[in-house]
């Protein structure tokens, strides 16, 4: 039996409000019939000792993997008996949702109905990501509009492929943040000074030969600099 496992078993019910099982890291045994319990597989803690699903008249449910929310969501309702799976990450510090555990019957009833109106939800999500398409479409014309506020002397060609670069969804760049989001001028010149340095300056031609990243950025801040006070001049 983990630590982790310990902590959890401690846990009042009402806290729970679930099964809970859990997806074994470290080699243990079943406190009751002495199976051999490897990593990879599932036991449930009662009073901090450890079970294997047999023993913890768990063992006729199926494991549902997580990944599709409708199958899920149905199946836990179909199921008179259900338990959550969790396994604890490292990385996070936290145990983290693998599945669930139901019955048979419900996992068939579950896919049978998401069968049935999988083309309805297939529309809807059609729907859902043509919304989204357009409200980032307004957003990157929107930030390209401030940055030639900002930067008149950028050409505007150039103005939008800066706002659709740095505006990505999950770039992590500095147009997903909330400052660009609020059109903050520091976050979006940032931005363009990312952009200059990687098509305006040697900066990649340095990297490709090795240069150290910091060595590098000081190497082309004059034409950083060059490019920026240009384009901050309004065009003639």
């Amino acid at each position: 039996m983990t630590r982790n496992h310990a902590k959890a078993a401690t846990k009042p019910r009402s806290d729970l409000e679930e099964i809970v099982v859990f997806m074994v890291r470290r080699q243990t045994k079943c406190a009751d019939c002495g199976k051999e319990l490897f990593g990879g597989s599932l036991l449930r803690m009662e009073a901090n000792s450890p079970l294997c699903l047999e023993c913890a008249d768990l063992g006729h449910l199926e494991f549902l993997g997580s990944g599709n929310t409708a199958l899920t969501r149905r199946a836990t309702k179909y199921s008179p008996l259900r338990a959550v799976v969790v396994r604890w990450s490292r990385t996070r510090n936290r145990y983290e949702r693998q599945g669930i555990l139901v019955t048979s019957e419900a996992i068939e009833r579950a896919e049978a109905e998401c069968s049935a109106d999988e083309e309805s939800r297939a529309r809807q999500r059609e729907r859902a990501a043509a919304r989204r398409e357009v409200e980032d479409q307004q957003y990157e014309s929107a930030v390209a509009e401030k940055l030639k506020a900002l930067f008149p002397g950028c050409p505007a060609e150039e103005a939008m492929r800066i706002a659709a670069w740095t505006c990505r969804k999950g770039s992590g760049r500095v147009g997903r943040s909330a400052a660009a989001k609020d059109f903050d001028q520091q976050a979006l010149r940032l931005a363009v000074i990312a952009h200059i340095r990687h098509e305006h300056t040697r900066y990649d031609e340095l990297l490709m030969r090795q240069e150290l990243r910091g060595h590098a950025r000081e190497l082309v801040r004059d034409e950083i600099d060059q490019v920026l006070a240009r384009w901050e001049r309004p065009a003639i």
